[in-house]
């Protein structure tokens, strides 16, 4: 595997594409969304390397190296020596069609010697926990990492490219093929949950209407006090702990939007009517530490052989963490080391398994990683 790392920005990104000293087979691509000239970069790569696969999304910040910036796109450049891969995207109209649209793409990854996928998604009109159960229900021995789009924490639109393709409403999906590629993944958070737990009594999917039976965002804005009348963006800020029973691992779920006529919340991923849910906020150093055990854990699983790390953090994080928003990818590359190439993005919804034996979940509000060697 060969990989390069480009920061690019307006106006000078055509001649950055010249430092790239090999003939990739694969761009990454997370792109702001005010990354004035996207579509002339993706034209541009496909005339320069018209065999190349190109996939990303937008993002609500650009991790290139140890830089966290705005306004760019961390380009990664990959050439696959050993390992053959197959991109496939589905476009979905509504929510609704996200566990549907998992299967199909799916469907068309899956082949006996599929060792893994990456998947990028619509970060605004996918059900996430929809599309990973769809995925799961396929692939059911196949490692599954990616994350959902952002739009620079607007709520407003969020766009996936794959090859000459960028919309909304999209979700692609890569598989990497043969035995010969390293893989390793895990996710962690670092938000400490308070208060008591509260019943979900009703909810549809992703939208959640009743807590304890009474309106879930009448009480949610009792917790959040003067913070309340920033939502939906401060409800980055505190976030939701799920557990469906008290032997799950709780998963982390985020707002994405607020309804006021019927006081309901919508999520990221689901909140089954049942489960048990507990207000978080955040704590800086942990954080800073969940970031440095999602590293750890990742590279031993590949026994320090990474030459690419992806990074998909929640957006909520990188509120929190403001200026020190550098910290928690510093401290991945202090596990993993200087040699390897890191890339990612800051999304609206992580996906990956906690650790090497668990399941494809869904989270929010973690420091995700994959690491990736041939």
């Amino acid at each position: 595997m060969k990989v390069e790392q480009l920061s690019l920005k307006d106006a000078t990104w055509e001649g950055s594409l010249s430092e790239i000293k090999f003939i990739p087979n694969i761009f990454l691509l997370f792109i702001s969304p005010l990354f004035k000239e996207k579509r002339a970069l993706v034209d541009k790569i496909l005339e320069c390397y018209p065999n190349a696969t190109i996939l990303g999304c937008s993002t609500a910040g650009e991790i290139s190296g140890i830089s966290v910036s705005d306004k760019t796109v961390s380009l990664t450049a990959i050439k696959l020596e050993k390992v053959n891969h197959k991109l496939v995207k589905e476009h979905v109209t509504s929510m609704t069609d996200s566990s549907n649209a998992g299967m199909a793409l799916a469907n068309q990854l899956n082949a006996k010697d599929l060792k893994h996928v990456i998947v990028f998604s619509d970060g605004l009109n996918v059900n996430g926990a929809e599309l990973v159960s769809g995925l799961k229900s396929v692939l059911k021995d196949v490692s599954i990492t990616g994350g959902l789009a952002g739009d620079c924490s607007e709520f407003k639109e969020t766009f996936v490219v794959a090859n000459n393709t960028i919309t909304d409403k999209l979700i692609v999906g890569l598989g990497f093929y043969g035995d010969q590629l390293n893989v390793g993944f895990s996710s962690k958070g670092g938000w400490d949950s308070f208060g008591i737990d509260r019943l979900v009594t009703k909810s549809n999917n992703n939208i959640l209407y009743e807590l304890d039976g009474l309106p879930a965002l009448e009480l949610y804005k009792s917790y959040l006090g003067h913070n309340a009348k920033n939502l939906p963006s401060s409800g980055l800020l505190f976030p939701l702990s799920m557990r469906v029973n008290e032997h799950d691992t709780p998963v982390v779920r985020t707002i994405l939007g607020i309804n006021e006529a019927d006081q309901s919340l919508t999520f990221a991923g689901n909140i089954p009517e049942g489960s048990y849910v507990r207000l978080m906020k955040a704590n800086v150093d942990r954080l800073i530490s969940g970031a440095e055990d999602s590293a750890r854990n990742a590279n031993d699983s590949t026994n320090g052989g990474t030459e690419l790390a992806i990074l998909i953090s929640c957006v909520g994080r990188r509120l929190v963490l403001k200026q020190l928003v550098e910290e928690e990818v510093e401290v991945v590359q202090d596990i993993i080391g200087k040699a390897p190439k890191i890339t990612g993005f800051y999304s609206y919804g992580e996906i990956a398994p906690f650790s090497l034996f668990s399941p494809c979940e869904l989270h929010n509000q973690t420091m995700t990683i994959t690491t990736l060697s041939e």
